[in-house]
């Protein structure tokens, strides 16, 4: 029965024993016929390749338990630039977009959310029609996952050649400086894409929580993608169309006090690599920092709002019109921050490059096209740092430009 199931339409219908049962057969959804079939290894990295790896890491989150007096040496980052001012009432603020405006095509709206989009790279979502307790479940999910016994945690601990669980990412060396954060990434979308040795063992209720999530944010994500469409006027199902079988993933981050925050990072500053990131903060403390006309300014989500941005794809897609953004992770000295980032990307077998209704000879293409799955495999393989990668992607450095 199960090898016969639309998984898209039925699969948060099943049975918890169903879905264990999925897990454990190594199911995945053919894309061909839109059923369960039985996965090997090979199928999962046909969609799914290895991208690179990241060396693993102690876990801050313990280090963090014990009663330092100085920050361990390959924790600290020298030459940060400088925090914002402490009076950010004076600060510009990120816009605010209501997604019921939108929806009731309020043209002024779109206009907002086109302006976010083009001169901030970010802007904060209300009324986003995800349900509310939902959102919550997820939050209590996640700060419980983070507080799992350490000899559970090990079991979902990244393996020697794999990004996926609890670890760091973008560690590519013993002597690369580390972030004061411990993360856990995970492969949500498509279905046949979730490494079986991992998904299954997340604790119940937040797996089931996690799967109802993931699918929410992943029609927001859509319905976002319609409204820029609209905005940008392009092609009806010109962005779309690249989402079919788009993916999904989500990296839960936990970023524990410190006892010198000024010597560290949680997240150092870097733009994202997918087409939308949508953030949920779960806790109340603040961290999050975005680049704006040289300044770094904070970013105090809104109750019940997602915090969303432009990636480094989009700007890709839309020749350059949308921009990604720098943002970076501070900690503090008082208490933990989480926050849950999931990341939106296209099918992994699509060449990017941008739009064809977007490029013009007034306004030619400005980067160059590539596979998404190489995209991948070079981003995976450096480390984190500004826009560094996509700036390699502009057409004029192949020509020996700046």
């Amino acid at each position: 029965m199960l090898s016969q199931l639309p998984t898209t339409q039925k699969w948060l219908s099943l049975a918890l024993d169903d879905k264990a049962n999925i897990y454990c057969c190594h199911h995945y959804l053919n894309p061909d016929s839109n059923v369960l079939c039985p996965a090997t290894l090979s199928t999962m990295d046909d969609e799914m390749p290895q991208f690179g790896t990241s060396l693993p890491v102690p876990s801050v989150q313990e280090l963090a338990k014990q009663p330092l007096i100085k920050v361990p040496e390959r924790y600290v980052c020298p030459n940060q630039d400088p925090p914002v001012a402490s009076d950010t009432i004076s600060l510009p603020q990120v816009p605010v977009i209501d997604m019921n405006k939108l929806l009731s095509e309020d043209a002024a709206e779109l206009e907002k959310l086109d302006q976010a989009c083009k001169q901030w790279g970010f802007f904060q979502l209300i009324n986003h029609g995800v349900n509310p307790s939902l959102v919550e479940n997820v939050k209590i999910g996640v700060q419980e996952f983070f507080n799992l016994p350490m000899e559970e945690k090990k079991k979902l601990w990244q393996r020697p050649g794999e990004l996926e669980g609890f670890g760091q990412m973008f560690v590519v060396s013993e002597e690369q400086k580390l972030e004061w954060a411990d993360l856990f990434f995970i492969y949500t979308l498509p279905l046949h894409t979730r490494n079986p040795y991992l998904f299954p063992n997340i604790p119940q209720p937040f797996r089931d929580n996690l799967d109802k999530y993931c699918l929410e944010l992943n029609k927001l994500c859509h319905t976002i993608l319609e409204f820029l469409t609209r905005a940008l006027k392009m092609e009806p199902n010109e962005l779309l169309e690249l989402f079919e079988d788009g993916g999904q993933s989500m990296r839960m981050n936990y970023y524990p006090p410190c006892p010198q925050p000024e010597h560290v990072i949680g997240l150092r500053p870097h733009s994202d690599t997918g087409v939308l990131t949508i953030l949920l903060q779960v806790n109340e403390m603040e961290g999050l920092q975005i680049r704006k006309d040289g300044s770094w300014i904070p970013i105090s989500p809104l109750s019940n709002a997602f915090v969303i941005n432009v990636g480094d794809l989009l700007e890709i897609l839309t020749n350059g019109i949308y921009r990604s953004i720098e943002h970076r992770a501070i900690i503090n000295s008082e208490k933990e921050r989480i926050s849950i980032a999931t990341f939106h990307r296209p099918e992994m077998k699509t060449v990017i490059g941008p739009a064809q209704s977007l490029v013009t000879t007034e306004t030619p293409a400005l980067f160059r096209r590539i596979g998404l799955s190489d995209y991948y495999k070079g981003y995976f393989s450096r480390e984190l740092q500004g826009k560094s990668y996509i700036n390699d992607m502009r057409i004029q450095n192949e020509n020996g430009k700046s």
